[in-house]
């Protein structure tokens, strides 16, 4: 089943700051989009506010033509599952323990964990490749690891939709490479509808199949890559000279991104 999320003439801030102002888009079909932009634009806040986190100070979010913040948290937690920048949980948990968590948002307040349950925090362990990690401590695994074990706790939730916020963040490239594969296997295989906010551009070229440019406050692009991802839409969003070209890798073709000087005429 597809899930529509919207966001209608948004204004975002944090107290008497605006963030972004009139933002208006419409993620309504099982894809990966990525929400890229230079710093300070507003595109980790535009997440959290599709994610329900932060409430917009005008305009609407709404999830399947409901406004988000009038529905029950449950409720949304059973479509959406969101792993943002920072998390934290207590340093001796388990693996198990924490993939555990996921289930909450199926359970009632008195419920005794079910078959269902015990089923479905084994699936997403498998899943995400931590099986051998179950009854590990948080502490005691890489970053590598503890993201693959986040992921699996957003997983056992049984999302529609996955909001990442810069999921590679800290991650070295072989960490970076891997999660994002996991993340695109669990998009075909699911139909996951999948969200991200990525600083690697190139990351966001070749795993997405839409990418929405934010700049200032404002959807600045907003399209299938190769609209978006071109040398001068990035040269305008981040103030560089970049050479975009096509490369092949295993029979498949995906756009990079060689930044190579400063743009000091156009500015980011």
């Amino acid at each position: 089943m597809s899930h529509c999320m919207e966001a209608r003439s948004v204004l975002l801030g944090y107290g008497s700051k605006v963030v972004a102002t009139r933002l208006d888009l419409c993620i309504d079909k099982p894809e990966m989009v990525s929400i890229i932009g230079p710093n300070g634009s507003g595109k980790s806040t535009l997440l959290k506010a599709l994610s329900r986190l932060l409430p917009p100070k005008a305009g609407s979010i709404l999830l399947d033509g409901k406004d988000i913040h009038r529905m029950h948290p449950h409720e949304v937690a059973r479509i959406m599952a969101v792993l943002p920048q920072s998390v934290q949980a207590p340093s001796d948990i388990t693996v198990h323990d924490l993939v555990s968590y996921g289930r909450s948002p199926h359970q009632s307040m008195f419920s005794t964990v079910s078959e269902t349950d015990k089923s479905q925090v084994m699936d997403a362990i498998t899943a995400t490749g931590m099986t051998e990690f179950v009854h590990h401590r948080l502490d005691t695994l890489s970053g590598g690891e503890r993201q693959r074990a986040w992921l699996a706790m957003a997983l056992a939730q049984q999302p529609q939709i996955l909001m990442l916020d810069e999921p590679t963040t800290y991650l070295d490239i072989f960490h970076q490479l891997e999660l994002m594969k996991l993340v695109q296997r669990l998009h075909q295989e699911r139909q996951i509808t999948v969200v991200m906010v990525l600083h690697d551009l190139n990351h966001a070229a070749r795993f997405s199949q839409r990418v929405i440019a934010v700049k200032a406050g404002k959807v600045f692009a907003d399209g299938a890559v190769s609209e978006v991802f071109t040398a001068n839409t990035l040269k305008q969003l981040y103030g560089v000279e970049t050479t975009v070209m096509t490369v092949k890798q295993g029979g498949d073709e995906h756009l990079v991104c060689f930044p190579h000087d400063i743009c000091l005429s156009c500015g980011a």
